[in-house]
């Protein structure tokens, strides 16, 4: 039976240890590793649980307070690929499925246990007992259904789930799905990705303040630079982990200095994103910045429509003539590892592949001659973010191989803004490459889905690196199906390895490095706080305590 585990934290998300111990498999309604059963729920019935007890424990502060580093403009659970309101998400809805973002498991949400495995590719989950949204009305397996259909509608989650041929619920606690592919050991992971609201909501509702069934609700949301997020615990909430306190702030702050000021100046009691170059002063004056190795990385990609581009050679030469390692000891401060794979390391899935880009310039030329590349000029569209500052680097190292690169930098929007829809026959999209980070480990830490995310039928692959176009896109399309269609991990593993080597070879998005998460916080006030690997912040189970109270 899938519990809930009294801490969260057992080990880094995705390591080797998970992937030797604690590899999800379905049998019947089982984990290979059992885990122990978390807190008992608050009592729905109670509406002063769980704000009224803990807020009366000795020490409890009334407020926990946080600065997060990404603006968002929809709190719309349906497809959302915002940082912050994934995050956010994570406190006021819920999914049959939990991840555990300290160690990528999946645990029993909305659902009682594991799927019942009906026939092959037919399944059933039974939602627990007694659950309720925060405006009090019933959450059933229609709202669950509901859901599933409309986020299987959207362009991000749509090819997450297309796994889904048909959701039904043959009662209020059941929820029916039929399957074109058994999944095997990430069935429970895709369907965590689904949070649920009422079926009833608007869609105007949803994209101002969504209800859900988690332990938070939303208050206000105010989600662009210098706003605020506002939460109240949830007294309906009926699972494992009920909110701490009465109320949650998070501050919107984009910029590093701001950000590392509140924490500094005990205005908050954690900060998303500490940066580098204040590190020390932030341990100096107290605090704790701790660094977890997770997925977030810059990636470079290429418009493989678009001559040179569309050669191969020339997208390999542009990697081996980057010093990988002195962009880590420059800009990270050693905080992260070069890529060996898609995957890092210290994954469960990972891949050592076949084709390494280690730093070579002398290659790189060699690879240019033989494309018949001379004197190549490019634009590199680097986003303006915390990648703009490897932009720079990059460029010089090509211009040592006979590439000269002109840097423009932009917004997230601008930079995706005439890269978001297929182009006409005959038409190329107006890029050479693009420098931009990523992190879609928000979602899971599976091959599947990180392969799926910049690779799979979607607007990466036909809007964007044009990669859709090519035989070596569709020979990993059959074997990422091939790996859907096995019911173990021993034999999906082959086939993500072949995917992995053919992502390294014709590299239209490429990771240089995979980085370390940086979280910095006051330990005197968060009481059983971990950070996680991924983009956001996560405060289940964390109770905020009264050494200051700013709010």
């Amino acid at each position: 039976m899938l519990n809930f585990p009294l801490t969260r934290r057992a080990f880094v998300a995705g390591t080797a240890a998970l992937a030797a111990g604690g590899a999800l498999t379905l049998a019947g309604c089982s984990v290979e590793q059992p885990i122990e059963p978390g807190p008992a729920p608050a009592d729905p019935a109670d509406d002063n649980a769980p704000t009224e007890p803990v807020a009366a424990q000795s020490g409890v502060a009334r407020t926990l307070t946080a600065a997060v580093a990404y603006e968002g403009s929809d709190p719309n659970p349906i497809g959302t690929s915002s940082g912050v309101f994934l995050a956010a998400g994570w406190h006021v809805f819920e999914g049959l499925y939990e991840l555990n973002m300290h160690t990528y498991r999946a645990e029993c949400g909305l659902a009682a246990d594991a799927p019942v495995q009906i026939d092959d590719l037919e399944y059933e989950v039974t939602l627990r007992e007694d659950t309720v949204f925060s405006d009090g009305s019933p959450l059933t397996s229609a709202d669950v259904v509901n859901a599933f259909e409309r986020n299987g509608e959207s362009d991000l989650y749509g090819a997450f789930l297309s796994f889904i041929t048909a959701v039904s619920a043959p009662d209020e606690r059941t929820v029916h799905f039929k399957l074109n592919a058994p999944m095997g050991s990430v069935l429970q992971e895709r369907l965590a990705l689904v949070r649920v609201f009422p079926a009833t909501i608007t869609d105007e509702e949803l994209a101002s303040k969504p209800v859900g069934s988690g332990p938070w609700c939303y208050e206000t949301i105010n989600a662009a630079d210098g706003g605020r997020i506002s939460f109240t615990a949830n007294h309906r909430y009926t699972g494992p982990w009920p909110a701490t306190c009465e109320r949650m702030e998070w501050s919107v702050l984009l910029d590093d200095t701001r950000r590392t000021d509140e924490l500094i100046d005990k205005d908050v009691m954690v900060m998303e994103a500490a940066p580098v170059v204040r590190a020390e002063e932030l341990a100096d004056a107290g605090a704790t910045v701790e660094w977890v190795p997770g997925f977030n990385l810059p990636f470079l990609m290429f418009n493989c429509e678009k001559p040179p581009f569309d050669d191969v050679r020339v997208r390999q030469a542009l990697l081996y003539a980057i010093d990988v390692d002195s962009l880590i000891g420059t800009y990270m401060a050693g905080h992260a590892r070069a890529a060996t794979s898609l995957l890092p390391d210290y994954f469960r899935h990972y891949h050592r592949a076949a084709t390494v880009y280690s730093y070579d310039p002398e290659k790189a030329r060699k690879l240019l001659a033989e494309a018949g590349v001379d004197e190549l000029a490019l634009t590199l569209r680097a986003n303006d973010n915390w990648v703009s500052t490897l932009a720079p680097a990059i460029a010089e190292d090509w211009k040592a191989v006979g590439v000269t690169a002109e840097v423009v930098l932009l917004d997230t929007t601008a930079l995706f803004a005439d890269l978001s829809t297929e182009p006409e026959p005959g038409t190329l999209l107006p890029f050479d490459v693009v420098l931009s980070p990523g992190d879609p480990s928000c979602f899971g830490n599976d091959a599947d889905l990180i392969i799926s995310w910049w690779y799979g039928d979607n607007v990466w692959t036909r809007a964007r690196s044009r990669w859709a176009t090519t035989p070596a896109f569709a020979e990993m399309a059959e074997l990422l199906a091939e790996a859907r269609s096995k019911t173990s991990e021993d034999e999906q593993q082959p086939l993500w390895n072949q995917c992995f080597d053919i992502i390294a070879a014709e590299v239209p998005l490429y990771p240089l490095f995979h980085r370390e998460t940086a979280t910095a916080w006051w330990t005197a006030q968060l009481d059983d706080y971990d950070p996680i690997s991924a983009t956001g912040l996560n405060f289940l189970g964390t109770t905020p305590m009264r050494d200051a109270d700013p709010i």
